[in-house]
């Protein structure tokens, strides 16, 4: 009798946790729009233009998350979020899925309770100053005022790096990019701290980006990369799966250009299995067999987005350095599509 009254609370508790593993899916399909977080403001990788059109390298994968859910990449509401409201808004489900400058720690996995899906972006924290003060290395910056974003692992790895090297400084505490710009600008602060290619991104905003320098110390390890809540496996999934799909694109030679071509089938396997002519591996998702030709149609496969938005034909002008593919000495890798 005990075993039974175990299993049948086993199994409603299995049918619940089901039940929901399938809610954001739901709901999304539902409100036929992809809610997804993004930063404030930050050109390259998430800013809107003129028009008021969300554009940028982590504004790509929002777009390619909606176009393999919904078969439309502009069906995307981009919320935006500072350092300090981005984990609330994805734990009171305000948006499916949060796609800006967030590393992934322990504690944010663990303790806050959410599930990084993968690393779209391998960075690490820099420091950049105005040329004039003379400073070449970072362990110069005895007494410094630094502008730092708060709620940030950048606030903690600053207050590591100074202790470590016996040398102080004065916090600046600002909230968004776009409020540290104008007070670094005009002197409140001599530094400004943040993963390297938030400054590159900052500093190609400035009117004479030339007089500013970004100094050679990288202090941290930064994987950023998108996260959903925690226990909802379902849409962990299909978010994982579409940014693997875009990296996996690019080291099979899939891109917006030949899509279409290829789509109809090709002599290797893995590329008709991620496309969706053989196998099911959209129906695994609960999505449709062309799902992941409609993320990677969304704005191209990786190297596509990052040369968009962030590489070095633009005014960003990053190299693809640890970002390269695995086969060119990066840390890019996608797990098989079988």
């Amino acid at each position: 009798m005990k075993k039974t009254v175990i299993l049948g609370a086993l199994t409603v508790a299995g049918l619940t946790a089901t039940a929901a593993a399938a809610a954001t899916l739901d709901d999304v399909k539902a409100r036929g729009k992809l809610n997804c977080g993004v930063t404030t403001g930050l050109v390259g990788f998430a800013a809107p233009d003129a028009n008021g059109e969300w554009d940028g390298f982590d504004v790509g994968v929002c777009r390619a998350v909606a176009a393999a859910v919904l078969g439309d990449a502009s069906a995307v509401e981009f919320v935006p979020t500072t350092g300090k409201t981005r984990f609330t808004a994805l734990a009171s489900g305000e948006i499916d899925m949060l796609a800006r400058n967030t590393t992934w720690t322990f504690s944010r996995d663990v303790d806050l309770k959410f599930e990084f899906v993968g690393i779209n972006y391998y960075d690490g924290q820099g420091f950049m100053v105005p040329k004039e003060l003379g400073v070449s290395s970072a362990k110069e910056l005895d007494g410094a005022t630094v502008c730092i974003q708060t709620g940030t692992t950048t606030e903690l790895n600053l207050a590591d790096f100074f202790r470590a090297n016996n040398i102080s400084y004065e916090p600046v505490p600002i909230e968004t990019n776009a409020e540290a710009q104008p007070l670094y600008l005009e002197g409140a602060c001599d530094v400004y701290t943040t993963d390297a290619s938030g400054l590159a991104a900052t500093r190609a905003a400035f009117e004479d980006p030339s007089a500013h320098v970004v100094l050679p110390e990288i202090i941290s390890k930064e994987p950023l990369g998108p996260l959903v809540r925690h226990g909802d496996h379902e849409w962990g999934d299909i978010v994982r799966w579409t940014l693997n799909a875009l990296i996996a694109a690019e080291e099979l030679g899939v891109t917006a250009a030949n899509i279409g071509e290829m789509s109809g089938g090709t002599d290797n396997p893995e590329i008709n299995r991620l496309l969706g002519s053989e196998g099911n591996l959209g129906e695994m998702l609960g999505l449709d067999a062309d799902w992941a030709m409609k993320a990677i149609s969304a704005g191209g496969n990786y190297a596509e987005l990052f040369e968009a938005n962030i590489g070095e034909s633009t005014a960003i002008g990053l190299s693809r350095g640890l970002n390269a593919q695995w086969t060119d000495g990066g840390l890019l890798y996608s797990p098989p599509f079988r």
